[in-house]
């Protein structure tokens, strides 16, 4: 469960690359929600009511400048005591950190990116630390288009060569989660 449809569109193309073997639909499924707001009402409601045993979830928010382990502390108040098995995930700072964590594939998804003044210097900066990554993409990529941006990135996206721990804490948790 996303806390946007950006984050479940960017699942969708990365959950492909990390687990081949399963097909959406049948082995997992996105549900994106409108807002912080949406998703925090909504998780406890469907894990609370979810009937299909051995299933399990995965919660993913954007961190926008909170305290991480706090915030995390705070979704995991929510879950129901007798929820299936789930994972919390907190992006660091926002979704377009993990892009600004793979600027190969922001290069590779909108090649004008390479030329732009910043380009070069976010290589060198730690994209968990950024406040403005939605703001940096925007410029790299030329466009407001939110949707769009996550879904080209996103396909040139490559797991292992992701700078943000952020996206590095995710994956592993996944794949812990996957594995099981």
């Amino acid at each position: 469960m996303t806390e946007e449809e950006s984050m479940g569109i960017t699942l969708r193309e990365l959950f492909p690359k990390l687990f081949p073997e399963f097909l959406e639909f049948q082995h997992w499924i996105l549900i994106h929600h409108k807002g912080k707001s949406d998703l925090e009402s909504s998780f406890p409601k469907k894990m609370r009511e979810w009937r299909k045993p051995d299933d399990r979830f995965i919660i993913l928010r954007d961190n926008d400048g909170s305290n991480c382990s706090n915030l995390k502390q705070q979704l995991k108040t929510r879950v129901p005591e007798t929820s299936p098995e789930f994972l919390i995930r907190i992006v660091c700072q926002e979704l377009e950190s993990w892009f600004i964590g793979d600027l190969d594939a922001v290069g590779e998804a909108y090649p004008n990116a390479k030329r732009h003044s910043a380009y070069k210097g976010l290589m060198r900066r730690n994209p968990d630390e950024l406040t403005n990554a939605s703001e940096l993409i925007k410029e790299l990529t030329g466009t407001r288009a939110k949707l769009i941006r996550a879904a080209e990135i996103a396909k040139k996206m490559t797991p292992d060569r992701n700078r943000s721990a952020s996206f590095n804490v995710f994956v592993s948790g996944v794949r812990k989660l996957m594995s099981h």
